[in-house]
C-alpha cells in the first residue's frame, strides 16, 4: 500500500509538473496586446494549403500538426521590424515531458548557411578577403584541386556563396550525419572525404560560374576560408563577429554543450519514433551546423532590413548587406540567400533539414516583415501552411498565390475502375493502395500506411490538397486502367489482383 501511495504522488507530481510547464507556455503568449493575441489566434486557425478549390480553406496549427504528425513546433514573427510574437508548440522531447518554448533550440540546418554568409562577407567588408579572386589565394592548410574538369577557370568565394562553383556533396543528404558521440571529421577530412568522414571528397563536377549547382560541399570550404584567414576556430571567430554583435546569445554551434540539453530539441519521424541518439551532429558547421530558436534567429532577420534600409551596422554596413542580398549568376541564389518576388516585394530566406529538423525563414526587402519556423519533425507542406497564413494575417500582398483547381465530379463507377495496389516502376518494393471513396479516392502508401484524400479535376487526373502531387491515370488499348503518372514522369503500375 505504501509503494502504491508513493507510485501515486510521483504521478501526482509529475502532472503538476507538465501542466505547469504547459501553462507557463500559454502564459508567455498572453503577454502580448490584445490585438497581437488576435492575430496570433488568426495564424494559428489559418493555415492554407498550395491549391484552392473555391472559398479558401484554412485548418488549424492544432488540427495539422496531429494530420502530419508534427511533434513539436516553433514560430517567430516579424513585424515592422521588430519581434512581434514568438511561441512554441508541442513537445520538445515527449519522453521527457518537455514541451516546445521559445528558448528550445533545434537544428537550423541549412538556414546555417545564411547566418554564414554574414561572416564570410565581414571579412570582405574588412577588406580580409576579395570576394572574386581564387579561393586558393587564402587557403592555406587545404588548397581546392583544381582538374580538367574547372577547364582552367578559378573558383570564388562568391561561387561558393551563391552554389555556382560547380562542386558536388549537395546537402546534408550527401554530408551524412553522426550519431552524438561518434568521432567527429576535422574540416580538412570533411573536404578530402578522409575517414572518420563519410561523405565523398568535394570535388569539380562541372566548370565554376556556368550556372547554379546546389553544394553543401562548396559552403563548407567557406568554413575553412574562415580559419586560415582568421586563424581562429570557425565557432570563435562566428560567436565574435556575428552571433554576439546580433545578440543572437541562445544560438550555439554542434555538437551542443552538456549544459544545454534540457534546451534541445530530439527530433522525430513523422510517424512518432524518435531518431537514434535524439539528434545528429553535422560538422560541416558553415553548411549545417547551427541550434537556434526562432526567437533568436528573428534577430538576424531584422538586423539584416535595418541595415538594407540603412538604419543600422551591427555587422555589415548597407552596401555590404546590399551585395550580401543580390543574386550571383544565377537568378535567385545571392551570397547565403536566396531571393524571391511575390506580388510586389522581394524576400530574403533560406530553408533548412536535417535528420528529423525541418525549418524556414522569410524576410522582406522593405517593410520590415518576416517569419521563422523551425520544427522537430520534417513536413515541407507544413512550413509552406504556415507561413503561407501568416502572409495572409499580415496582409502580404502577393505573398500567397495559390493554384485554382475546379473538382469534376464523377461517377462512384468510374472512380471503383482507379481501385486497385500499383507498384512503384524505379522500385519494386514501393505500392501505393487507391480505393475509391464517395466522390475521391484515397491513396495509401504502403511503405509508411499514410493516406491521402486525392480528388477528380477531370476523369483521369487527380490532384491532393496536401502537397503539388498529381496523379494521372493511363489505360491500355483495351480501356482498362493500368498505370498512374506522378509527376508526369514516374510511373506505377497496376498490379493484376
Amino acid at each position: 500500500m505504501h509503494r502504491r501511495r508513493t507510485l501515486l504522488r510521483a504521478v501526482f507530481q509529475l502532472s503538476i509538473v507538465i501542466i505547469s510547464g504547459l501553462v507557463a507556455n500559454t502564459a508567455k503568449a498572453q503577454e502580448y496586446s490584445p490585438a497581437v493575441e488576435k492575430r496570433i489566434k488568426a495564424v494559428e486557425n489559418g493555415l492554407v494549403g498550395w491549391v484552392q478549390t473555391g472559398d479558401t480553406l484554412k485548418w488549424t496549427l492544432k488540427e495539422r500538426m496531429r494530420q502530419r504528425g508534427i511533434r513539436g513546433l516553433s514560430i517567430a514573427v516579424i513585424h515592422n521590424y521588430k519581434l512581434e510574437w514568438a511561441k512554441g508548440y508541442g513537445w520538445a522531447d515527449s519522453g521527457e515531458n518537455r514541451i516546445v518554448t521559445t528558448r528550445t533550440l533545434f537544428e537550423a540546418a541549412s538556414m546555417s548557411k545564411s547566418i554564414n554568409g554574414v561572416g564570410i562577407l565581414k571579412l570582405v567588408q574588412d577588406q580580409k578577403l576579395d570576394l572574386y579572386a581564387d579561393i586558393n589565394r587564402y587557403l592555406s592548410s587545404w588548397k581546392f584541386p583544381y582538374d580538367s574538369v574547372s577547364n582552367g577557370k578559378k573558383i570564388s568565394t562568391a561561387n561558393l556563396l551563391s552554389h555556382t562553383a560547380g562542386l558536388n556533396v549537395e546537402g546534408f543528404d550527401l554530408f551524412p550525419p553522426y550519431l552524438p558521440g561518434q568521432p567527429l571529421p576535422g574540416i580538412v577530412q570533411i573536404l578530402n572525404g578522409e575517414k572518420p568522414a563519410t561523405n565523398p571528397a568535394v570535388r569539380s563536377l562541372i566548370e565554376p560560374g556556368l550556372r547554379f549547382m546546389y553544394s553543401g560541399g562548396g559552403v563548407t570550404i567557406t568554413q575553412l576560408l574562415v580559419e586560415d584567414i582568421t586563424h581562429q576556430s570557425y565557432a570563435g571567430y562566428m560567436y565574435k563577429n556575428v552571433l554576439k554583435p546580433l545578440g543572437m546569445n541562445s544560438t550555439i554551434y554542434q555538437p551542443p554543450s552538456p549544459d544545454k540539453k534540457r534546451l534541445l530539441a530530439t527530433s522525430y519521424f513523422d510517424d512518432g519514433r524518435e531518431l537514434d541518439g535524439k539528434y545528429h551532429n553535422y560538422p560541416a558547421l558553415a553548411a549545417a551546423g547551427l541550434w537556434s530558436n526562432p526567437t533568436d534567429f528573428s534577430k538576424y532577420i531584422i538586423e539584416t532590413q535595418l541595415a538594407l534600409a540603412g538604419k543600422s551596422a551591427k555587422v555589415l554596413n548597407r552596401q555590404t548587406t546590399q551585395l550580401r542580398l543580390t543574386p550571383y549568376i544565377d537568378q535567385a541564389s545571392a551570397l547565403g540567400v536566396f531571393i524571391e518576388q511575390h506580388g510586389s516585394r522581394k524576400y530574403f530566406g533560406h530553408e533548412g533539414s536535417d535528420d528529423g529538423f525541418m525549418c524556414q525563414y522569410y524576410g522582406s526587402m522593405e517593410g520590415g516583415d518576416g517569419v521563422v519556423l523551425m520544427m522537430n519533425t520534417p513536413s515541407v507542406d507544413m512550413l509552406s501552411e504556415v507561413i503561407n497564413g501568416v502572409s495572409l494575417v499580415y496582409y502580404w500582398n502577393g505573398f500567397y498565390q495559390p493554384i485554382i483547381k475546379k473538382i469534376v465530379p464523377l461517377s462512384s463507377g468510374l472512380l471503383k475502375t482507379y481501385a486497385g495496389k500499383y507498384q512503384f516502376e524505379k522500385n519494386k518494393d514501393a505500392y501505393l493502395q487507391v480505393a475509391a471513396e464517395n466522390d475521391h479516392l484515397v491513396v495509401t502508401t504502403l511503405w509508411d500506411k499514410k493516406q491521402y484524400d486525392f480528388l477528380p479535376e477531370s476523369d483521369s487526373r487527380f490532384f491532393t490538397r496536401s502537397r503539388p502531387f498529381p496523379l494521372k491515370f493511363t489505360k491500355d488499348q483495351n480501356g482498362a486502367v493500368n498505370a498512374i503518372v506522378a509527376f508526369e514522369q514516374d510511373a506505377w503500375y497496376k498490379v493484376k489482383e
